[in-house]
């Protein structure tokens, strides 16, 4: 099981992330619109993984699975943003991120590192730089928006270090320990960010 501190964050992450299932779920039942469901899915395997993380501890980060499992929190949420503003590449990027996926499953599973240090890295970065700047350019998006894209600055950061990590790399300062010591509050804030963000649009 986690330390008492990261179980502390897990379980609050966890609290938005399923106020989070349950707003986009709403919103789904009203409107039927597509970008809800990536959003829930996006939120829902980011509630999962904290659940995993608090009774399993701190190292099934290290488990191929859970690295694939986990990259569809920001391919999920950059595909719903991509289909509710970005409506004339939101086919080119849905396609992109289903390649993104396989790519990251195959390469994690299979064992194959040396293009796992490309795909992991690439699909994570690009997920996250949509999630980073969709906000700032979605047209009709409400004010307060902008906190969705401190939101992706949070997972693009916090998943491009993991994956370094997983690599047996170090990216910039994010040292193993350190990545360990920040991510759990990191996840808590990632979190607090797209609540702020997502919730502007009543």
């Amino acid at each position: 099981m986690a330390p008492i501190k990261d179980i502390i964050f897990l379980l609050l992450t966890g609290g938005l992330a399923a106020y989070l299932c349950w707003y986009f779920y709403q919103r789904y039942t009203l409107h039927k619109a597509l970008h809800n469901i990536y959003y829930l899915m996006g939120f829902a395997v980011l509630l999962v993984s904290g659940l995993l993380l608090i009774f399993l501890g701190m190292g099934i980060l290290a488990s191929p699975y859970v690295l694939t499992v986990a990259s569809l929190i920001p391919l999920g949420i950059s595909m719903g943003l991509a289909e509710e503003y970005f409506p004339k590449w939101k086919t080119y990027f849905k396609w992109f991120a289903a390649i993104g996926f396989l790519a990251i499953a195959i390469t994690s599973i299979g064992g194959m590192d040396s293009l796992k240090k490309i795909a992991v890295p690439l699909f994570h970065g690009v997920a996250g730089l949509v999630i980073f700047l969709g906000p700032f350019y979605a047209k009709g998006a409400p004010k307060g928006f902008f906190w969705a894209g401190i939101g992706g600055v949070l997972i693009g950061l916090g998943g491009i270090a993991l994956a370094f990590i997983s690599l047996g790399k170090q990216l910039l300062f994010f040292s193993p320990d350190f990545v360990m010591l920040i991510l759990t509050p990191l996840l808590f804030l990632m979190a607090g960010a797209f609540t702020l963000g997502f919730t502007k649009k009543g």
